[in-house]
C-alpha cells in the first residue's frame, strides 16, 4: 500500500478547498460592489442548491470510503468498479436536478422565503448555475476518485484554473468592463458556469490519463448490485447528516429573511463568507484523515489509525483557534472588506466573539467525523445530528433569535451550541473504538 502522509495529502486539499470557497467569496465580493441585496441573493440561491444536490453527497461519501478501503486492502479492481459507478450515477442524477432547477427556480426560492429583489436576483442565478449543476456533480465524482488514490494535487491545479477564470469573468461581466454590459447577478452565474465547463473537461482528461482508464465502465457488467447496497449503506446516513445541516441552514436563512432586518441578512451573508476561510484548514485535514483512515482500516491497522486521528485533530484545532482569535482582533477590518455600512460592520465584528466557540465545535466534528466515516462508522454521527441540528441548531435559532429577541446573535449562539455538543459526542465515540467493527472490506 502506498504510504500516505497527512501533510502531503492535506496541503493540496487545503489549497483546493480554499480556492473552491474563494469562487463563492469572489462572487459575493464583486456583487457587493454592484448591490448588497444582489450579494445576499446569491447566498440564498446557493442554500437551495445545497439542499437539492444531497444525492451527490450520498454517492461521493460512499465512494470515498469504499475506494480508500479497497485500495488499502489491495483490491484495485473493486476500487475501479466503484469509480465507474460513481461517475455514472453523478451524471444521471446531476442531469435530473439540472432540469428541476431550470423549470422550478422561482417556486423553490419562494418556498424558502425569498421575495422582491432577492427573489428576482436569486432566480436569475439559480436558473443558470442550477441548470448546469450536472457539471458540479461530475467534478465532485472525479475529485473523489483522484484524491483517494493519493493524487490530491491534480484537482488542486484544476480548481486553481477555475478560480482564475471565474474571477476574471466575474469582474468583466458584473462590473461591465471592456465594453461588456453590467450583467450583475447574471454575470456571476455565467462566469461560474463557464469555469465549471473548463474544469470538467480538464479533470476528465487528467482522470483517464493519470488514474483510471475509460474501460472501467465495462466493470459495470454485470451490474454490481452489491456495490449499490454498500453505497446506500454508507452514503445515505452520511448524506442525511449533510441534508439535515443544509435544511437547518435553509430554515435559519428563512428566519433571517422573514423575521430579521436587511442589515442582519447582509451581516449573515458576509460572516458566512469570512468564516469559511476559518475552517478551511479543518476541512482539508478532515478529508485527508478520512482517506488515510480508509486505507489503514482496509489494511486492518487499527491501532495506528486511532493514534493518528487524535494527532490530526489537535493540528486542526490549533490552527483554527489561532485564526478565530485573529478574527476577533481584526473583525471590523474583515467586515470592512465587503461594506462601509457601520451597522453591518459593528454587528459582524461582535459575532466573532461567539464564533470562536462555533469553530471549536465545527473543527471537532469535521476531523473526528471524517475519521469515523473513513472507518465506515456512519450511523452514530447521523443519529447525533438528527437530535442536535433539529433541537439545538434549528429550533434554538428561532427561540434565541426571534422569541428572545437576540436577533442574529441568537442564531450564532444556537449554531455554536449544536457544533460543540456534537463535537463532544464524536470524541467519546472515537475513544470507544466501536468504529473498528464497521469496515466494508472485512
Amino acid at each position: 500500500m502506498k504510504k500516505l502522509k497527512l501533510f502531503n495529502m492535506a496541503w493540496p486539499i487545503f489549497i483546493e478547498t480554499l480556492l473552491f470557497m474563494l469562487l463563492g467569496f469572489v462572487d459575493v465580493f464583486v456583487l457587493s460592489k454592484f448591490d448588497d441585496l444582489a450579494a445576499s441573493s446569491v447566498n440564498t440561491a446557493n442554500q437551495a442548491i445545497s439542499i437539492t444536490t444531497i444525492v451527490f453527497t450520498v454517492i461521493s461519501n460512499a465512494s470515498a470510503v469504499l475506494i480508500s478501503q479497497y485500495l488499502g486492502a489491495k483490491k484495485g479492481g473493486n476500487a475501479s468498479r466503484i469509480a465507474a459507478l460513481s461517475i455514472t450515477f453523478h451524471l444521471i442524477f446531476g442531469a435530473i436536478i439540472s432540469v428541476v432547477f431550470v423549470l422550478f427556480s422561482r417556486p423553490i426560492l419562494s418556498f424558502i422565503g425569498a421575495e422582491g429583489n432577492v427573489l428576482e436576483f436569486a432566480s436569475q442565478y439559480l436558473s443558470i448555475v442550477g441548470g448546469f449543476i450536472f457539471l458540479q456533480a461530475l467534478l465532485s465524482a472525479m475529485s473523489v476518485i483522484i484524491r483517494n488514490h493519493g493524487m490530491t494535487q491534480i484537482s488542486m491545479y484544476v480548481t486553481l484554473g477555475m478560480n482564475i477564470m471565474n474571477t476574471v469573468l466575474d469582474v468583466i461581466l458584473v462590473l461591465g468592463l471592456f465594453g461588456f454590459p453590467k450583467m450583475g447577478v447574471m454575470g456571476v452565474a455565467v462566469a461560474t458556469t463557464f469555469s465549471r465547463i473548463a474544469g470538467t473537461v480538464i479533470l476528465v482528461i487528467a482522470l483517464f490519463k493519470k488514474v483510471e482508464k475509460p474501460s472501467i465502465f465495462r466493470l459495470l457488467k454485470p451490474f454490481p448490485k452489491e456495490d449499490i447496497k454498500n453505497i446506500v449503506k454508507i452514503g445515505v446516513p452520511s448524506a442525511f447528516e449533510t441534508f439535515l445541516y443544509n435544511i437547518s441552514q435553509v430554515v435559519i436563512t428563512s428566519i433571517v429573511l422573514n423575521c430579521l432586518t436587511d442589515d442582519e441578512l447582509i451581516t449573515k451573508t458576509y460572516m458566512h463568507n469570512i468564516t469559511m476561510i476559518f475552517y478551511v484548514f479543518s476541512v482539508a485535514i478532515s478529508q485527508a484523515s478520512q482517506i488515510i483512515t480508509g486505507h489503514l482500516v482496509g489494511a486492518k491497522e487499527f491501532e495506528k489509525v486511532k493514534k493518528r486521528a487524535y494527532r490530526y485533530y489537535l493540528y486542526a484545532l490549533t490552527i483554527t483557534m489561532t485564526i478565530s482569535v485573529l478574527g476577533i482582533v481584526f473583525g471590523k477590518n474583515l467586515m470592512g472588506i465587503f461594506t462601509d455600512d457601520m451597522a453591518v460592520i459593528t454587528m459582524g465584528a461582535s459575532l466573532f466573539m461567539i464564533n470562536i466557540f462555533l469553530e471549536a465545535g465545527r473543527t471537532t466534528n469535521l476531523v473526528i467525523i471524517g475519521c469515523l466515516r473513513g472507518a465506515g462508522d456512519v450511523y452514530f454521527p447521523t443519529i447525533c445530528a438528527v437530535f442536535s441540528m433539529i433541537l439545538v441548531s434549528t429550533l434554538g435559532s428561532y427561540i434565541f433569535a426571534v422569541v428572545l429577541g437576540m436577533g442574529i446573535y441568537g442564531l450564532w449562539v444556537a449554531i455554536a451550541a449544536d457544533e460543540v455538543i456534537r463535537g463532544i459526542l464524536m470524541l467519546f465515540r472515537w475513544r470507544s473504538g466501536k468504529w473498528r467493527t464497521k469496515a466494508i472490506t472485512k
